[in-house]
């Protein structure tokens, strides 16, 4: 399977990148607007799998492409962008979109005071409502991914043994990134009802966040449900 990290350069994209990389066969195509960036980014990211596996960069199915290139040929495209370029990038590779692929969006809507991060949806009630307005009525729009510190994913030799919520309102597109996040070792992807219950989700990552930079032996901070 293909599957395309937009905005793949940033911290999102390259714990996904390397979790993918190591534990699955799956195809990364790592996109971004400036091309030379992708292929950067993921010739560092397939020679971090090597090392921590002991194998060949060049043995490895990471590539860089413009994010209109990685969306087009992708089965999952993973918006790795942050939540005020969610809608540019949409509307970019909506052209390269059809009804057997899946948009996932891990954005949430934050902003940071004196009391540190708190929740900020935009004007359509979340982030997850956003990225359905803008994507093509035939594909499906998921949820997942959200409460996963970056440096956690991206840092190979530290254990997960965490969960992600997973939601939206097209049951088959669900269950496809259930497993999709479950082929990561150590991630646990529990169902968490459709779109409309994005917020509930989105408003955890501030949450997670300010815990993590209060308690210094929680920094990359996950949630498992038991």
């Amino acid at each position: 399977m293909r599957i395309a990290l937009l905005g793949g350069t940033g911290d999102v994209g390259e714990g996904l990148a390397v979790r993918w990389g190591r534990d699955t066969d799956h195809e990364l195509l790592v996109g971004s607007r400036d091309p030379e960036r992708a292929r950067e980014a993921a010739t560092a990211y397939a020679e971090t799998v090597a090392a921590d596996t002991g194998g060949d960069p060049d043995d490895l199915a990471i590539k860089g492409f413009t994010n209109e290139m990685a969306a087009d040929r992708a089965e999952i495209v993973v918006l790795a962008v942050p939540p005020y370029h969610v809608a540019d990038t949409v509307e970019t590779v909506a052209d390269g979109l059809d009804a057997d692929d899946v948009v996932v969006t891990p954005a949430a809507g934050m902003q940071r005071d004196e009391d540190g991060f708190s929740y900020h949806p935009p004007g359509t009630g979340s982030v997850a409502a956003l990225v359905r307005e803008e994507t093509p009525d035939a594909v499906p729009v998921v949820g997942a991914f959200h409460n996963l510190a970056a440096g956690r994913l991206a840092a190979l030799d530290a254990p997960l043994g965490i969960d992600t919520l997973v939601f939206g309102d097209a049951d088959d597109a669900v269950s496809r990134i259930v497993r999709l996040a479950e082929e990561i070792d150590g991630l646990r992807a529990l169902r968490a009802g459709g779109l409309g219950n994005a917020p509930e989700v989105e408003s955890l990552t501030p949450l997670l966040i300010n815990v993590a930079r209060e308690n210094d032996d929680l920094h990359d901070l996950g949630v498992r449900f038991d």
